[in-house]
């Protein structure tokens, strides 16, 4: 495969992730890909500019991936270029107490981008059709009517979820927001090779926990439950992309290719112009700041 559109990596028919390639093979060494991620970043950097000064759209980019999958790291160099005023980063981890006293939207409603920036979020709401669909106890914590049990949570429970997500993200474009769904797709060898490094090398021994142990077992459950949230959750208005993660340099390129691809087609996003009153006094204002 010598080149990549964003169509490949669209999700517009149900996939199987089995089936589905977490590496792809290309003509591009990693020196070109890295070169090429460099240019998109710039050109990024420049759009969102230009999204802030026009002040009419906001763009929240969705990661997701099993732990190790590459979405730190693809953040970090993804977005190097962009002025941080113009950008926010959220993670979500466990709900907190307060955040379990409101639905499970909530949480992730009131961290929306203001118009005029990018809002990415390292893990999203879509945790709570997936580590909540794999682990159904936890459920119990956000003390739901009717649910008093595992034996009360049916698949008609998760269709309503993926229902409210639907609309949710329904409504933030329909107010003004450009959404994109990104699932880095690793394999499970290649995690374990990711985490084996985790505990072979000291400064990132850190981010090692007992809970990668655990959670890995339950490989096969993950990827059923994601297969299931992309295939039921991926709309025009936003789309899940399935992106190979085995090669993080290539994720990283592809990532930012699809941004800009889509991005360049939103060509009413332009700076303002200057008012008449400005311009008319352009010299006059000149003269004075020359004083």
């Amino acid at each position: 495969m010598k080149s990549f559109n964003v169509d490949d990596f669209l999700v517009k028919q149900p996939v199987s992730l089995r089936d589905t390639p977490t590496v792809v093979e290309t003509e591009m060494t990693k020196k070109e890909m890295m070169g090429a991620l460099k240019l998109l970043g710039k050109t990024l950097a420049t759009m969102q500019n230009t999204m802030y000064a026009h002040n009419r759209y906001g763009v929240l980019i969705c990661l997701q991936g099993m732990d190790t999958s590459g979405k730190d790291s693809l953040i970090r160099e993804v977005f190097s270029k962009f002025n941080p005023r113009g950008m926010v980063v959220h993670s979500f981890k466990k709900p907190s107490k307060k955040e379990l006293q409101h639905d499970f939207l909530w949480r992730h409603y009131r961290v929306l981008p203001e118009r005029g920036k990018y809002a990415v979020f390292n893990r999203s709401h879509y945790e709570n059709v997936l580590v909540t669909r794999v682990n159904p106890k936890l459920l119990l914590s956000e003390n739901l009517p009717k649910i008093e049990s595992v034996n009360d949570i049916h698949e008609g429970f998760w269709n309503q979820r993926f229902k409210q997500i639907i609309n949710f993200e329904e409504h933030i474009v329909q107010n003004g927001f450009i959404v994109f769904k990104f699932f880095l797709h690793l394999s499970k060898d290649e995690q374990r090779i990711r985490l084996l490094r985790r505990l072979e090398k000291n400064d990132k021994m850190w981010k090692f926990d007992l809970s990668d142990l655990s959670e890995r077992k339950r490989w096969d459950d993950y990827m059923d439950a994601y297969e299931d949230v992309i295939n039921k959750t991926s709309m025009p208005h936003a789309p899940w992309f399935v992106i190979p993660a085995d090669d993080k340099t290539f994720a990283r390129y592809m990532v930012a290719k699809i941004l800009c691809e889509t991005m360049a087609q939103y060509t009413d996003i332009t700076k303002p112009k200057p008012n008449d009153a400005i311009l008319e006094n352009l010299e006059v204002y000149k003269e004075k700041l020359s004083e």
